[in-house]
């Protein structure tokens, strides 16, 4: 069966999980395992040099437990594998989720061991959904943490996300635009986010376009022509001879000149940016700004602010777009109760607290102090973080935040990290994220039921 061209508009995204998910399931609806199961979303531990996670997909994992559904289409190609009866795939066609889910809200700083969800429903509803949960939240996760990182390094500067050519496809183009917004970026050359999330689009110019004309000095004028206020991008040639044709065009332009920036994209960007201005400023261009970009990081924007290097803004694409440094989160989807009792791994290094949990962070004069993970029912000093925004399948108004309620949320919460923490370099200490003793305590009556049998 050959779907290369339609298969996203015919399939949707119930095939969009792993097979043992569909095995699995199929062996739950024979065995009648239907109770209610509680999974909880974590990581386990953080990237080396991070210091944070900032969670960040929440939307896209609410949005798809509203709509799940299994197509025609999509019951026809597992028919075709053969593994699975008439009967369980026509139990599919009904199949819709109708749980509960409790999350953090999106833009808040996390730490290893702290849910970032839990979902809370029948066995086989809570099983299916693990594969599409995970892809969405880690990388969401991953993008909002790394943007954090840059936005912390450029020190209130704006920066712009440019990463879409070099992401990891279409879809981590569109999320990640959006979680490198909530992270702190201020915008996107990636229009078609711009329009999905009414992201902030900007752009200047590529190398190509000064290519395609005779000259730089053609090229400027053509471009500043139709759009007034651009960037125009001067490292094509000669940096500071590019520099110094944007300083001509004033004078050729005279009160028409309303070029707002030149493009920095490759070389020393430091010296280069002193150099650029002092052109500038002689040139009585002293409104127009300095951008930087090309191959840059959370570490050289930080190298380029603490130089005191005089740039406005930055662009910011690869390093960030594929979080080059980390990559992946150490992220799990783990059962922790089913039928009303706990459950549990004993797996050296993969271990896993049962039930249902909260998360309660303490801070003071606007300043973290430490996290304590406990059992859901406790109520112990401090914020409680998870909050209930999914019912009986039924988004509840605290799952429609706008984003940019959930930027401003995330900024927010980002400046409250103790300076250590928001740091580049590793914390240390890191930040202190407790068990609560009732939560030890069940771990321990739990594994000991288990290991005993």
């Amino acid at each position: 069966m050959n779907r290369t061209s339609s298969w996203v508009s015919d399939l949707n995204v119930s095939l969009v999980t792993d097979l043992y998910q569909l095995t699995m399931l199929q062996s739950y609806w024979r065995e009648g395992m239907e109770e209610e199961a509680t999974f909880s979303l974590y990581s386990r531990r953080l990237p080396e040099h991070r210091n944070f996670m900032v969670a960040c997909g929440l939307e896209s994992v609410l949005q798809y437990l509203e709509t799940f559904r299994f197509t025609p289409e999509s019951l026809e190609y597992l028919a075709s594998l053969g593994s699975f009866s008439g009967e369980f795939l026509e139990w599919l066609g009904a199949f819709r989720f109708r749980g509960e889910v409790r999350a953090v809200p999106e833009g808040t700083p996390l730490f290893p061991q702290e849910p970032i969800l839990e979902v809370t429903a029948p066995l086989p509803q809570a099983q299916l959904v693990e594969t599409f949960i995970m892809n969405q939240v880690h990388f969401q996760t991953l993008a909002a943490s790394k943007a954090a990182r840059v936005a912390l390094a450029a020190g209130g500067r704006p920066v712009v996300d440019f990463g879409l050519r070099r992401i990891h496809g279409v879809d981590a183009g569109l999320k990640g635009a959006r979680a490198f917004y909530v992270g702190g970026v201020h915008a996107t050359s990636n229009v078609l986010a711009g329009c999905v999330f009414g992201i902030p689009v900007l752009g200047t110019m590529a190398h190509s376009f000064v290519q395609a004309h005779p000259d730089e000095e053609t090229a400027f004028k053509a471009f500043a022509a139709l759009y007034p206020w651009s960037t125009l991008l001067v490292d094509t040639y000669d940096t500071l001879e590019g520099v110094r044709k944007v300083v001509q065009l004033r004078g050729e332009l005279e009160e028409a000149f309303k070029v707002g920036g030149i493009r920095l994209d490759s070389g020393d960007l430091v010296t280069l940016a002193r150099e650029a201005r002092a052109i500038l400023d002689e040139g009585g261009l002293k409104e127009v700004k300095i951008f930087a970009s090309g191959g840059l990081d959370e570490h050289s924007v930080l190298k380029i602010v603490q130089a005191g290097a005089p740039v406005d803004g930055f662009g910011v694409g690869t390093r960030m777009s594929v979080s080059a440094d980390a990559p992946s989160l150490d992220m799990a989807y783990k059962l922790t109760s089913y039928g009303g009792e706990g459950r549990l791994k004993l797996s050296l290094g993969k271990g896993v607290f049962p039930g249902r949990k909260q998360v309660f962070r303490m801070e003071r004069d606007g300043v973290l102090l430490r996290d304590v993970v406990a059992r859901e029912e406790e109520d112990l000093p401090g914020r409680p973080l998870l909050k209930t925004v999914m019912r009986e399948g039924v988004r509840l108004p605290e799952g429609r935040v706008p984003l940019e309620a959930i930027r401003e949320h995330a900024t927010r919460e980002v400046a409250s990290l103790p300076a250590r923490i928001r740091a580049l370099a590793p914390a240390d200490p890191p930040f202190p994220v407790e068990i609560s003793p009732r939560l030890q305590a069940y771990q321990e009556a739990v594994a000991e039921r288990f290991s005993t049998g």
